[in-house]
This record gives structure tokens, C-alpha cells and sequence, in this order.
């Protein structure tokens, strides 16, 4: 059986980039397809702190892809993926709000979140297609994890603070 070290080591050595390339780009449109679907059911559920907390904590097992030097991402570009997501955390914070709805608290539907969601899919796509260019895949793949992670973190705690706010205003 090959081991994990192994198979990365053929997929960045044998398999060309532009397929390694195209082919994360269809999967991660797939994914923000998907999203977008998993999102308007949530949207039909109460909201609570565990279905707040549990995404980022689920995405944060991807850090172990930085055991693998393919992944290691130079520190200037840590903490460009760092503001950036930064950025981006703002803006999802700011157009994520709550409602009450018989007394339970619900995730207010926003077309401006969906249009946002949207906007940031097609700007890592056309992002990844313009680094792919200079940075290697792995890197690459390292860079947006970092984003997309410093993205969700403070928009997770920017949601468990509204959470509570409001929750607590209402006793």
C-alpha cells in the first residue's frame, strides 16, 4: 500500500499542474455550489453556538496539509493570505444577521451574502488561475487554505458575538 508522502510525491512530480489546476478549480466550484445549497437549508434550521463553532473547527483539520513541504507557504505570503481573509471576514461579518422567529433565533436570508459568497468564489477562481502562473500548486493550495481560514475564523466569532448579543437582549 503507498504511503500518503508517496502519493503526494506523484501527484506533484508526475501529474502536469495545468491538470492539477483545472481539476481543483471544477472541484472547488462544485464545493461553493454546494455551499451555496447547504447554506439556503441551514438558513431553514434555528441557529446555535455548535452550528456556529463546528465549521471552522471541521476546516481547521486541513492545517495538517502543512506537515507536507509541498504545502509550505512563505511568510510573506502568510500574512498577505492572512489580511486579505481578514478583509473578507469584515465584509461577511457585517451582512450576517439574525432574526427571531417563535422565539428561536434563525440566520436572516441575504441576497447580499449570497452575491458576496459568489463574488469571493469567482475572485479565488480568477486568483488562482493568474498565481497559478508563477506559484506551484501545493503552495498555491497552502495560500488559500490560510485565506479561506482567516476568513471563517473571525466571521465564526463575529456571528457568536451577534449570537449572543441578540440572545441576551431578548431575556
Amino acid at each position: 500500500m503507498l504511503k500518503l508522502r508517496e502519493i503526494i510525491e506523484y501527484v506533484f512530480t508526475e501529474i502536469p499542474s495545468v491538470y492539477l489546476i483545472v481539476g481543483s478549480t471544477l472541484v472547488f466550484l462544485f464545493m461553493g455550489t454546494l455551499a451555496f445549497f447547504i447554506r439556503a437549508k441551514a438558513a431553514k434550521k434555528p441557529i446555535s453556538p455548535k452550528r456556529i463553532i463546528l465549521p471552522p473547527l471541521f476546516m481547521s483539520t486541513g492545517a495538517l496539509m502543512f506537515v507536507f513541504e509541498e504545502f509550505w507557504v512563505p511568510l510573506p505570503q502568510v500574512i498577505e493570505s492572512v489580511f486579505v481573509g481578514l478583509l473578507f471576514s469584515l465584509v461577511l461579518i457585517k451582512t450576517t444577521n439574525f432574526e427571531v422567529v417563535e422565539e428561536k433565533l434563525y440566520l436572516k436570508k441575504s441576497k447580499t451574502f449570497l452575491f458576496i459568497l459568489g463574488g469571493l468564489l469567482v475572485f479565488r477562481v480568477i486568483a488562482k488561475l493568474i498565481l497559478s502562473s508563477t506559484i506551484n500548486v501545493g503552495e498555491l493550495a497552502g495560500i488559500f487554505w490560510i485565506l479561506a481560514f482567516a476568513m471563517i475564523l473571525p466571521w465564526r466569532i463575529g456571528m457568536l458575538v451577534k449570537y449572543y448579543k441578540l440572545k441576551n437582549t431578548r431575556k
